[in-house]
């Protein structure tokens, strides 16, 4: 991963102690893993942000935080991944949800005609929430668990191939001395 980038983008811990709406976390904001970026912090961010941006629930950024938080994860990435889910992607994002739970549940996939309305939320939603919510969940497990192992794994490619530029230049300094 381009550690030195997401280093650049992310706001110092120094910077985060002068915002005075923050000291409500305390010493919790504090923590180094929550702005450490190394192959676990990024990895498990990377799982949060993605899982979490599948949850059709007002407050994404919230529970992002609360989550890396709990599972002491980098804060900034975890949160940021959320906003993948925007007024363009929301759409797709919970039609293929729906799509997904209703095959596993083996519902007919019906056609939503969706009305921003409290009528529609009462009537419409209650047909098709059981299997919105399980495509909900898999799709977020789903995303989040390719996420987590694609990171670590490039990851731990990047750190590999270091190390073997490293011992090849090594090696090619000893034999033209």
């Amino acid at each position: 991963m381009p550690k030195k980038t997401l280093k650049q983008l992310m706001p110092s811990p120094a910077h985060l102690k002068r915002i005075k709406g923050l000291h409500l976390f305390g010493d919790w904001l504090h923590q180094p893993n929550l702005w450490h970026i190394n192959r676990y912090s990024a990895s498990m961010a990377f799982f949060v942000g993605l899982f979490v941006a599948f949850m059709p629930i007002p407050g994404q950024s919230l529970l992002a935080a609360a989550m890396a938080f709990w599972l002491s994860c980098n804060l900034p990435l975890a949160v940021a991944l959320v906003f993948i889910t925007n007024p363009l992607t929301i759409a797709p994002m919970f039609f293929i949800a729906y799509k997904v739970g209703a095959l596993i549940i083996d519902a007919p996939v019906q056609a939503i005609d969706f009305e921003l309305s409290f009528a529609w939320l009462s009537n419409g939603l209650s047909t098709v929430w059981k299997p919105f919510l399980l495509g909900c969940l898999v799709c977020g497990l789903s995303a989040g668990s390719l996420g987590y192992f694609a990171v670590s794994m490039l990851w731990r490619w990047q750190v590999v191939h270091k190390w073997r530029q490293r011992k090849q230049r090594r090696s090619g300094t000893t034999r033209s001395s």
